[in-house]
């Protein structure tokens, strides 16, 4: 995989006129090496439906005369960038008007993605109907007709679907519309064989094409779905919905998946389809640093227009970034993650199948990855599946009941010295009646009240000694045999109710110990509530002070230590091949601008920062990358430190071993 990608869409109404009337080969190329791109994912078929090309498995766009696609690889490959192309799979308007039949039902019998016939939108298919034939003749036209190199196919997943196709299907395989499960279940089927029937396709004409089954989100725990891509497309718009929390979550389970992967943010301003929007040039230094830090490749959305032209301001905001990656590059490629922590994702362990659209990184697992990430902590994300054994501590966030397979795999960890931080739910067995795994606690039911306080024995660094409020759920528990408290819960007076409240939001505390809040045990810490998704929605500094007391006491040899301000970022990547560990350091500050959107534009000189690192080699050498400048370090008792003097938005630090 490349390491500078766009991703260029061209979903274009037919109402449009003269398509790619002012496209120029040159002009194409100049920009492209004006944006120091080196791969770009370029069009065959819109979700409007239309061809950019002459077919005979779809039709040309109306307003097109030419071989746009073609001409596009011809101009691309000769100065050396890679075309994979997109096909929009789940998405065809044109066909949605002559076919209506054909596309995806929910179980009151609408269609999806648009909302009544008002609304101008796209309608999706199920891949369970005659559909799909029309789509694998698009797709093996453009593998025999076209140099790509790769295939791009777009809004695809597991889908529930009760078209007509679908519930005769299921009946007559004697089972029950009516029955999500079964529904589900199909669904599954349905995506699998899609999946199986592109590979098939591909793999008889130009055997071993890369491709990539794009759903807006890699969804944790699903490694089958995962594999039946060549590669992975983390497609993480900071601005467009996704948020700047969800990259580095999905990165870090993507790294562990053993499987090349980039990180697609967009030049937007907004989302996909914004013409005329821009993000400010810092952001994309930002979101492209982010990438390679976190062991991905990058890609950048854009959007040409209807006429062919290039855009340059694009290209020379795109540039701004990938000269920097273009430098950077050789520290980066074949960089496996160093972490003490494996957050066991929330999404990846739940014990359902069906898929969650609502929320593509969930609060609570966003809430633990802000709280590590402002903590400095080295972690990864993991899912069921993954070996635990790398790890010092495993965090259970909130919501990871244990069943006997996880509770045999936590045992196993426990008696090599594995330690947990499980909060809220987490530990309890499937049922939620009893722990499951010995934490030093024994449930007594769900706290009826909501919000209650926590109080510490400890000191939080910022906030001293205090009662705090917690406005997630929460458990009651008792002390088991080996278990220590760290903390006790208090409850209010009573619950905030129409006839019993007191003040504007809550019933104070009436400063009575209600039973244990923090445990410790042999086995790791125990907070008894949900303390990430309360973070995730309220973001209150004692929720993370106690967390990250809890989980540097778990740590006392942690491998990573750094006063780099909160809203920094920290990784530590080791290239074996190379004898060297790179040591990430990023600062940018998202603000509020508008109606939820968050924008980086300024970048400030973070000075003088520390970092102390525990490895298990011996270091010979230290010096910043890519400007190749020397780094004085110290070095006893295993462990290396030094200052960077000053960077701004990135700055890589390599260590020779």
């Amino acid at each position: 995989m490349r390491f500078r990608q766009v991703h260029l869409d061209f979903h274009t109404s037919e109402a449009i006129p003269h398509i790619g009337r002012q496209f120029s080969k040159q002009q194409f190329q100049d920009m492209l090496q004006k944006g120091r791109v080196d791969s770009i994912t370029i069009f065959s078929k819109c979700h409007h439906g239309w061809a950019y090309h002459p077919s005979e498995a779809n039709e040309r766009h109306p307003g097109l005369s030419f071989d746009l696609l073609g001409a596009m690889i011809e101009a691309a490959h000769e100065i050396g960038v890679k075309t994979p192309v997109y096909i929009s799979a789940g998405l065809d308007e044109k066909l949605t008007r002559r076919h209506p039949e054909w596309l995806i039902r929910d179980i009151h019998d609408n269609t999806n993605w648009v909302d009544g016939f008002m609304k101008p939108g796209y309608h999706q298919f199920c891949l369970n109907s005659p559909y799909l034939d029309i789509l694998i003749a698009q797709i093996e036209e453009v593998v025999r007709n076209y140099d790509a190199d790769g295939i791009f196919l777009d809004i695809v997943g597991v889908r529930q679907c009760y078209c007509h196709t679908c519930v005769r299907m299921l009946r007559e395989q004697g089972q029950d519309p009516r029955d999500k499960d079964a529904v589900i279940a199909l669904g599954e089927r349905t995506y699998a064989s899609y999946a199986r029937r592109v590979r098939e396709a591909i793999d008889a004409i130009k055997p071993g094409l890369p491709v990539f089954h794009n759903g807006g989100h890699i969804r944790r725990g699903r490694r089958d779905l995962a594999r039946m891509n060549s590669h992975l497309e983390l497609e993480s718009l900071p601005t467009g919905g996704w948020g700047y929390d969800h990259f580095p979550l999905s990165a870090r389970y993507a790294h562990g998946l053993g499987m090349d992967f980039l990180g697609m943010t967009g030049k937007f301003h907004t989302t996909w389809g914004e013409f005329g929007g821009y993000k400010h040039p810092n952001a994309l230094r930002y979101e492209t640093a982010l990438s390679i830090a976190n062991g991905a490749r990058c890609s950048i959305g854009d959007q040409l227009h209807p006429e062919g032209l290039m855009d340059p301001a694009t290209y020379e905001l795109i540039g701004a970034a990938y000269r920097e990656v273009e430098q950077k590059e050789a520290w980066c490629a074949g960089a496996r993650s160093v972490a003490d922590i494996a957050l066991l994702s929330v999404e990846a362990a739940a014990s359902n199948k069906e898929e969650k659209r609502e929320d593509r990184s969930g609060a609570s697992d966003a809430g633990a990855v802000r709280m590590l990430l402002e903590g400095k902590l080295l972690f990864d994300v993991i899912d069921t599946e993954s070996d635990f054994t790398p790890y010092k501590v495993v965090v259970l966030p909130d919501q990871i009941t244990v069943g006997p397979k996880l509770r045999a795999k936590l045992d196993g960890y426990f008696r090599q010295g594995g330690k947990v931080l499980a909060t809220g739910r987490s530990g309890l067995n499937e049922e939620g009646t009893a722990f499951a795994i010995d934490l030093g606690a024994v449930w007594e039911g769900e706290n009826p009240y909501k919000p209650d306080y926590f109080r510490p024995h400890f000191e939080l660094p910022s906030l001293a000694n205090a009662s705090f409020i917690f406005y997630a759920d929460g458990q009651q528990v008792g002390l088991a045999e080996g278990g220590s408290v760290l903390g006790h819960r208090e409850n209010p007076y009573f619950n905030r109710d129409v006839f019993t409240f007191c003040s504007h939001q809550h019933t104070p505390s009436a400063l009575h110990n209600n039973g244990p809040g923090m445990i410790e045990s042999a086995n790791g810490i125990y907070f008894a509530w949900n303390v990430f998704a309360d973070y995730a929605t309220k973001g209150s500094l004692a929720l993370k002070e106690c967390v990250l007391y809890a989980l540097n006491r778990l740590l006392p040899d942690k491998t990573l230590t750094t006063d780099l301000p909160a809203q920094g970022v920290v990784t530590l990547m080791e290239q074996q091949a190379e004898g060297r560990y790179v040591n990430h350091l990023l600062y940018a500050s998202p603000v509020k601008r508008g109606s939820g959107v968050e924008v980086i534009e300024d970048i400030l000189p973070i000075l003088d920062t520390t970092v102390s690192l525990k490895l298990d080699k011996p270091v010979r050498r230290v010096y910043l990358a890519p400007q190749m400048t020397e780094l004085p370090f110290e070095a006893a008792d295993g462990v290396v430190r030094y200052t960077v003097p000053k960077f701004e938005c990135h700055q890589m630090v390599v260590l020779d071993v």
